[in-house]
């Protein structure tokens, strides 16, 4: 039992957290050996069994990621940006291999995660689903098949508590498409059309989201013509498919060398 990975989940109270930890308990290939929340959390210091609302399973939830990450062999990390930069630097020092499915990164929280990545295996993804990474692979292809002829729009949908906009996926889905047509995503993108906007800019791939209720996840990705519509589509219905997902980033990791890598890599796409 004690040969198997031992891995760490952050932002345990949240959503994603709590379905990350139920997961890696009922792995067979892994061991939970640490929970992390902030500082000040109300679930510091409880077994994170019964913060959960069952029964204990004799793991403490701690504020202190590093002596937790030192026990590890993987994180995986579904939280907030400046902590995502936090737990990188000190999953690097701990060796450990990082999965990251935080969204909403910035450009210089990307060069921190990279400078991480020179000292230990970075497995980062807006999206840690086999559909939707398969989804991204077909939007590449179809983007790179049809003219700007075509116009591309991405629309998706999630719960009301969901921070950031686009989403991470989306964003994912943008860029194959911009790759596709050999395009900068920036030069291209379009995310905010409200009022007297004028007529759509040839070539350009447009952004939207939609936030309510419960929706874990939707994306479409349109290709729209003269006379014809291509969609290609995935729903998630289960946030069960990111955290299977993350826990398979993390045991992919185990024999790679230091670097940043995505679900391809891992998926083998």
């Amino acid at each position: 039992m004690t040969d198997l990975p031992g891995i760490v989940v952050t932002g345990a109270s949240g959503r994603m957290g709590q379905m990350l930890i139920r997961t890696v308990l009922d792995s067979p290939r892994a061991r939970l050996v640490g929970v992390v929340e902030r500082a000040g959390h109300d679930w510091v210091g409880q077994d994170v069994g019964v913060a959960m609302g069952g029964a204990p399973v004799d793991l403490h939830v701690t504020d202190d990621a590093l002596e937790a990450f030192s026990r590890a062999q993987a994180v995986i990390d579904f939280t907030a940006p400046a902590a995502t930069v936090e737990f990188a630097g000190i999953a690097a020092q701990a060796r450990a291999v990082h999965v990251i499915g935080t969204t909403g990164l910035s450009e210089d929280d990307l060069a921190a995660i990279a400078a991480a990545a020179r000292h230990a295996v970075v497995v980062r993804a807006g999206n840690m689903s086999l559909g939707v990474n398969l989804l991204v692979q077909l939007t590449k292809k179809v983007a790179a098949a049809l003219d700007e002829d075509f116009d591309i729009e991405v629309i998706e949908a999630h719960h009301r508590h969901k921070v950031d906009a686009p989403s991470g996926t989306a964003l994912m889905l943008g860029q194959a498409a911009a790759d596709g047509r050999g395009v900068s995503l920036d030069a291209v993108s379009d995310r905010a059309r409200d009022g007297m906007t004028g007529a759509r800019k040839r070539g350009d791939i447009g952004f939207h989201a939609i936030r309510g209720g419960d929706i874990v996840g939707e994306h479409d990705v349109l290709f729209a013509a003269e006379g014809e519509r291509i969609v290609l589509r995935h729903v998630a219905t289960d946030r069960a498919v990111f955290a299977r997902g993350a826990l398979k980033a993390a045991l992919w990791g185990q024999d790679k060398k230091p670097g940043e890598y995505d679900m391809v890599d891992v998926l083998g796409l």
